[in-house]
C-alpha cells in the first residue's frame, strides 16, 4: 500500500541510483535506433547549481527523457568546463589562506595543485545535477582539459595557424588589472557608478585665445589623446575641422577631426579621442589613422614610455615636469592630480555630477581597462561567413526564430577574437619563440625543435609562450571534441551533428556562434540542427536575481523543501517560447500540490482495487464514461507531444496538468465512484481496467517533467520492472469507438455541474445546503441524459432534486445556461437573496474603484516612464484582474431572477 504522503527525500536518491546503476541513461552507438543528441552546456568545474542551471537542465532532461521513451538512441553528453579565471581564482584563494601564492609555487606546482583541487572538489556541480534528476550519460563525462579534448584543441590551433586564421596582433582588449589578463566581454559586468563629467578646455593651435571644450569621465587618459572629434554637421565646430588643439599638460598638437561618433547632443559635442584606452576611440583612431600611445600599464598605473617624445613640448603651454611626476601612479590617483593641475592652469571649465556605467571584471570586481596589448587572435570574420549562411539556409534553426536576428547582428559585425589569456590554468598556447622573435607553432616540442633547426640551420634556445587559450576556445569544439575528434570514431559519425542545443540568449555569441564556426570549419557541417533559446529565471516580480537585491533562490533548497519533481514541473509550466521565467517558492509549493494530487489519485485507485491489465485496449471500451476519458486521454497525448515537438514546455505542462488534475482526478474518478463501489459488476470491471490504463498513460506523459513520482508509482503499481518507466514507450494517440457521442454526453454533464457550482459559489450557498435544480426549455434527450446521470449530478452539484421546470420561473431563483436549456436554482428559501444582491453590488463597486485607481496611475505618462518595468507590468496585471472581477460580478448579478 502506498504511504499516505509522498516523501521525495526518501524516494528520489533511491530511484536515481537505480536508473544510473542500471545504465538507463546510456546511449547505444551500435543500435539501429535513430540517434538523438544533446550536448550539455558544460558548467564551470567551480560551479554549484543555481536557478539558471535548474532551468536549462530541466528543459534538456525533459526533452531527453521524452525522446528516450520514443525509442531514440539518446546521447546527452555530460561534462564540465575548466573555467580558466574562475578556477585559478579559487585555487589562489586557497593558497592565500595557507600563506602561499601562485608565484611562490611556480607554474608546474601550481597547475598540479589545481588538478588536485579538481579531483577533490570539482565534482560538486555534477552531484547536484543528479539531485535535479538530470539523466546524463555519466560514464561519457568529459572535461575541457582532459587528454582527448586537449588533443583536439592543439589540432585546431595548429591547423588554423597554418591557414593564417590564428595570428598575433596588437589591439585593444578588456584588461583586468587585478588578474593581469585579457578577459572576454562575458566576463565584464557594467556597474552604475556615481562619478563626474569634467569639462576641459583644449587651446586651438591656429587661433590663440580660442578653446574647444571636451567633456570626459576619464581625465587620467588625456595624456594619450591623439585627436579631438566633432560631428561633421555640428555648426559650432565646422570651422575647426582640420585644425589642431594643443593637448593640455603635454603640449602636443593633435588634430580636430570630423567623425559621426561625436554626438552633438551629449556633453559639449566635442570628444577627446584616446585610441589606446577606449574601444570607440580605437575605431575612430583606425578610421583617421591616428597614433595609439598607451599611457597606462598592465597594473593600470601611468606609464610615459609611449609619449616620452611629447614631453619635450613647447615650454609654457604644457607642464612636462608635472606629467613626469605621474609616472607609476595608480590611474585614480593620477586622475585626482590631473584634475587639480587643470584647475590650477584654469583649463577646467566645470565639473558636473555624472552617473554612468563603468565596466568591471565580474570576478575581480575592479574596473577593467581597455588596453593595447599583443595577443593571439582568431580571424572570426572568415569563420563567421559559413555560420551565417547555415542559419540563412535553415540548416540550423533558432527557436524562437527572432533570435536569428541577434545571431546575424553579432556575426555580421564580428571583430577579431582575442583567444589568449595571461593565466597559468588552461590550454597553453603551442607557440615557441626563437632568439630573434620568430614564432614556431607545432603539435609537440619535438616538432618545434625540428622546425627551429630547419629554420636556423642549428639548435637555438627557444622560449614557450606563457599564455593560455580563452576558455571559450575549447568550449567551441565541444560538439565534436567530446566525441573523439580528431579521431574518426563511431560516436562522431553517429552523434554529430546534434539535434538541438538548449541554452540562454546571453551566450549566443560567446558559445553558440563559436561552435557554429568551428563545427563548420572542421566537420563541414553544423554542430546542431536547432538552437532552443530560453529566457532568464527571475524572481516572482520579474526582477533579475542578484545577491545585492537579496532575491537569489537556491534550487537545492527548493528541492529539499518541495522535491525535485515540484521544481521541475514548475519550470516546465513557466517556460514559454521567448519569455523569462518568474519563479519563487510559492510557485513551486503550488505545483507540489499537483504532485501530491497525482499521488493521492494513485492511492485512491490502489484502495479501490485498480491494477494494471496488460490485455486492455481502448477499443474494448463500451461505456460512455470510459470512452470519454480515453478520448480525452488521446487528445492530451496529441497536445503534449505537439508541444514538446515545438519546444513549448509550458503547453506540454498545461496539457498534462489539465488532463491529470481536472479530467482524470476531478471528474473521471468522481464519476467512477458508484461503479467502483459495485466491485462485482461488469461496469465496475471496465471502469477499473480503464482507470488503470489511463493512470499508466498519465505516468508516461508526466515522466519527462516529473520523473521521480511517476517512476515510483509505475514500479509500485506493477506497470513494469523496477526503474523501467524511463524506457517505457511514449504514448501514442488512438481512436475510441463512439468517442463523439461519449464526449457530447459527458461534456454536458461536466458543464452542468460546473455551472451549478459557479452559481452556488457566487451566491454564497453553503456546501452543506442542498438545493433543487430545474431545467427550463430542455429537449427530451437532455432530460434523458440528466436522468441517466442523476446520481453524479446530485452528489457533485449538491442537488436535492433534478427535473424539468413546469410552469413559471420561481421567484428568487438564480439562472445559468447550458446549451439550449436554462438551469434554474430556486434559492429563495436557501439564502437571503436581497443580502446577496447587496453584497455583490458592494464587491462590484470595490472592484470598479480599484480599476479606476490603477487606470489613472497607468494613464500617467511620468509614472510609466519612471517606474521599474516589473512595477508597471504588475499594475497592468492588477488592472486586468479588476476588470475580470467586475465581469464576474456583473454575471452573478444577472443570474438572480
Amino acid at each position: 500500500m502506498l504511504n499516505k504522503t509522498y516523501s521525495p527525500a526518501e524516494i528520489e536518491p533511491r530511484l536515481y541510483e537505480g536508473w544510473e546503476s542500471s545504465g538507463a541513461f546510456a546511449c547505444a552507438p551500435d543500435s539501429n535506433a535513430q540517434p538523438f543528441t544533446i550536448m550539455i552546456p558544460p558548467p564551470n568545474v567551480t560551479g554549484s547549481l543555481h536557478m539558471g542551471h535548474a532551468l536549462t537542465f530541466t528543459v534538456q532532461d525533459t526533452l531527453v527523457r521524452w525522446r528516450r521513451m520514443q525509442g531514440r538512441d539518446v546521447l546527452w553528453q555530460p561534462g564540465t568546463d575548466h573555467a580558466g579565471i574562475a578556477t585559478q581564482m579559487v585555487v589562489e584563494r586557497l593558497l592565500a589562506g595557507q600563506g602561499a601564492s601562485r608565484k611562490e609555487l611556480g607554474r608546474e606546482a601550481f597547475i598540479e595543485r589545481v588538478w588536485q583541487w579538481k579531483a577533490e572538489s570539482g565534482g560538486t556541480i555534477t552531484r547536484q545535477l543528479r539531485r535535479l534528476g538530470a539523466s546524463l550519460d555519466w560514464p561519457r563525462e568529459r572535461f575541457t582539459m582532459d587528454e582527448g579534448l586537449s588533443k583536439a584543441v592543439l589540432e585546431v590551433f595548429v591547423t588554423l595557424h597554418r591557414e593564417g586564421l590564428i595570428y598575433r596582433d596588437r589591439r585593444l582588449v578588456n584588461w583586468d588589472p587585478k588578474f593581469q589578463s585579457a578577459i572576454s566581454d562575458l566576463e565584464v559586468e557594467n556597474k552604475e557608478v556615481r562619478g563626474h563629467l569634467w569639462h576641459i578646455r583644449y587651446p586651438v593651435a591656429e587661433e590663440p585665445g580660442r578653446f574647444i571644450t571636451v567633456a570626459t569621465t576619464r581625465p587620467e587618459t588625456m595624456l594619450g589623446d591623439t585627436a579631438v572629434a566633432v560631428h561633421p554637421e555640428d555648426p559650432r565646430y565646422r570651422d575647426l575641422i582640420g585644425k589642431h588643439a594643443i593637448l593640455p599638460l603635454v603640449g602636443r598638437r593633435i588634430p580636430i577631426v570630423a567623425d559621426e561618433y561625436s554626438d552633438p547632443e551629449k556633453g559639449t559635442g566635442a570628444v577627446k579621442i584616446t585610441p589606446a584606452h577606449d574601444f570607440n576611440d580605437f575605431a575612430v583612431g583606425q578610421r583617421h589613422q591616428l597614433p595609439m600611445p598607451s599611457i597606462l600599464d598592465k597594473e593600470a598605473r601611468v606609464t610615459l614610455a609611449d609619449i616620452s617624445a611629447a614631453l619635450a613640448a613647447v615650454p609654457g603651454v604644457a607642464a612636462p615636469d608635472f606629467v613626469r611626476s605621474l609616472e607609476g601612479q595608480d590611474r585614480f590617483a593620477a586622475r585626482k592630480a590631473i584634475v587639480a593641475e587643470l584647475e590650477r592652469l584654469e583649463l577646467l571649465e566645470k565639473t558636473e555630477p555624472h552617473t554612468h556605467q563603468v565596466p568591471h571584471g565580474d570576478r575581480s570586481g575592479v574596473p577593467i581597462e581597455p588596453l593595447m596589448t599583443v595577443q593571439w587572435y582568431c580571424n572570426a570574420g572568415v569563420l563567421a561567413k559559413p555560420a551565417i549562411e547555415a542559419v540563412e539556409q535553415g540548416r540550423t534553426k533558432f527557436v524562437p526564430q527572432q533570435w536569428e536576428n541577434t545571431f546575424f547582428a553579432w556575426m555580421r559585425d564580428i571583430q577579431p577574437w582575442c583567444i589568449s589569456r595571461q593565466l597559468w590554468w588552461g590550454h597553453r598556447i603551442p607557440a615557441w619563440y626563437g632568439p630573434d622573435g620568430h614564432v614556431f607553432v607545432e603539435r609537440s616540442e619535438e616538432e618545434v625543435i625540428a622546425a627551429a633547426r630547419a629554420h636556423y640551420g642549428d639548435d637555438r634556445p627557444l622560449a614557450r609562450d606563457e599564455d593560455v587559450l580563452d576558455t571559450w576556445f575549447s568550449s567551441a569544439l565541444w560538439p565534436f571534441s567530446t566525441l573523439g575528434w580528431p579521431e574518426q570514431t563511431k560516436e562522431l559519425a553517429r552523434y554529430y551533428p546534434g539535434d538541438v542545443l538548449v541554452t540562454g540568449f546571453d551566450i549566443i555569441f560567446f558559445w553558440v556562434a563559436r561552435m557554429m564556426m568551428m563545427g563548420l570549419h572542421f566537420m563541414k557541417d553544423v554542430p546542431f540542427r536547432a538552437v532552443h533559446i530560453h529566457g532568464l529565471v527571475r524572481d516572482e516580480r520579474g526582477q533579475k536575481m542578484s545577491k545585492s537585491k537579496g532575491n537569489v533562490i537556491d534550487p537545492l533548497e527548493l528541492i529539499d523543501r518541495y522535491g525535485a519533481d515540484a521544481l521541475r514541473f514548475t519550470i516546465c509550466a513557466l517556460t514559454g517560447p521567448g519569455r523569462d521565467v518568474k519563479l519563487g517558492p510559492a510557485r513551486v509549493e503550488s505545483y507540489r500540490s499537483f504532485v501530491t494530487k497525482l499521488w493521492n489519485a494513485a492511492r485512491f485507485c490502489e484502495m479501490n482495487g485498480i491494477a494494471p491489465d496488460p490485455t486492455f485496449e481502448p477499443a474494448q471500451a463500451t461505456l460512455p464514461l470510459t470512452r470519454w476519458i480515453l478520448a480525452a486521454l488521446s487528445d492530451a497525448i496529441t497536445e503534449a507531444t505537439g508541444a514538446l515537438e515545438a519546444y513549448r514546455f509550458n503547453d506540454y505542462a498545461a496539457a498534462c496538468y489539465r488532463f491529470t488534475w481536472n479530467t482524470f482526478c476531478d471528474w473521471f474518478l468522481e464519476f467512477a465512484k458508484p461503479a467502483l463501489s459495485n466491485a462485482a459488476g461488469a461496469e465496475a470491471a471496465e471502469v477499473k481496467r480503464t482507470a488503470a490504463y489511463v493512470l499508466g498513460q498519465i505516468l508516461r506523459l508526466l515522466h519527462p517533467a516529473t520523473p521521480f513520482v511517476t517512476e515510483e508509482l509505475w514500479d509500485r503499481f506493477g506497470y513494469g520492472p523496477e526503474c523501467s518507466l524511463i524506457r517505457a514507450p511514449w504514448p501514442e494517440p488512438f481512436s475510441v469507438p463512439g468517442a463523439a457521442e461519449a464526449r457530447a454526453e459527458l461534456d454536458w454533464v461536466v458543464r452542468l455541474i460546473s455551472e451549478v457550482r459557479t452559481v452556488r459559489a457566487e451566491m454564497n450557498v453553503p456546501p452543506s445546503q442542498l438545493s433543487p435544480i430545474l431545467l427550463k426549455d430542455a429537449r427530451p434527450d437532455t432530460l434523458a441524459r440528466a436522468a441517466s446521470w442523476m446520481e453524479a449530478i446530485s452528489r457533485m452539484a449538491r442537488a436535492s432534486s433534478l427535473g424539468p421546470l413546469d410552469g413559471e420561473l420561481p421567484k428568487g431563483a438564480a439562472q445559468a445556461v447550458v446549451d439550449e436549456a436554462t438551469v434554474v436554482l430556486p434559492l429563495a428559501g436557501v439564502i437571503d437573496l436581497a443580502a446577496e444582491r447587496a453584497r455583490l453590488q458592494k464587491e462590484r463597486a470595490k472592484a470598479a474603484g480599484e480599476a479606476e485607481k490603477i487606470a489613472k496611475k497607468l494613464g500617467n505618462a511620468d509614472f510609466v516612464a519612471r517606474a521599474p518595468e516589473d512595477v508597471v507590468e504588475e499594475n497592468r496585471d492588477r488592472l486586468q484582474a479588476a476588470h475580470n472581477e467586475m465581469a464576474r460580478l456583473d454575471a452573478a448579478l444577472q443570474r438572480i431572477a
